[in-house]
């Protein structure tokens, strides 16, 4: 490998909305690679909470101080994506077992069809509950989600469901 060729990694991942947990591990893999690319996904199976635009401005906001971190979209299969933009390898976080158990699978996949690694980064156990499906749900009935995403996707949310930033506002007042 020429030694000025860069080593990128693809860490790939609707982001329906990005959590906490997600930018642990964009945080730790970006020091791992010399550019960490955060591919939105569009899953038509998924019901999304929002767009891939939003998402996609939200996650560049969060990551705007890492300079090795860019964020660009895909449709398809990841293991495609990851060829067509030279990576190295795909990362992924694992949170627990039932994760390394499909990731696992997946990994062993992508590597015999199409020569791509797979590495692995093991969730912070303080994120290791956490999901974006988890984040829509408390959100979905007016709970607070400020301790599970950066303040850029609180703000989003907010804008998204009224009702989230008017339970904060009768907690402060019961306080």
């Amino acid at each position: 490998m020429d030694q000025q060729a860069k080593r990128a990694a693809v860490f790939p991942g609707t982001f329906d909305p990005i959590t906490n947990g997600h930018l642990d591990v964009i945080q730790r893999g970006r020091k791992l690679f010399d550019e960490l690319i955060v591919a939105v996904g569009d899953n038509p199976e998924k019901k999304a909470l929002f767009s891939q635009r939003e998402r996609v401005e939200m996650i560049r906001k969060v990551v705007a101080d890492w300079p090795n971190v860019r964020v660009a979209t895909f449709r398809g299969l990841t293991v495609d994506f990851a060829k067509k933009v030279r990576a190295a390898a795909i990362l992924r976080g694992i949170r627990n077992s039932s994760d390394l158990q499909f990731e696992f699978q997946v990994a062993l996949t992508n590597r015999v069809v199409a020569g791509v690694e797979t590495v692995f980064i093991m969730t912070s156990t303080e994120f290791a509950f956490t999901s974006s499906s988890l984040i829509k749900q408390i959100a979905s009935m007016g709970g607070d989600v400020s301790a599970l995403v950066p303040q850029a996707v609180v703000e989003h949310i907010r804008a998204k469901r009224p009702s989230v930033a008017a339970n904060d506002h009768h907690l402060e007042e019961g306080q």
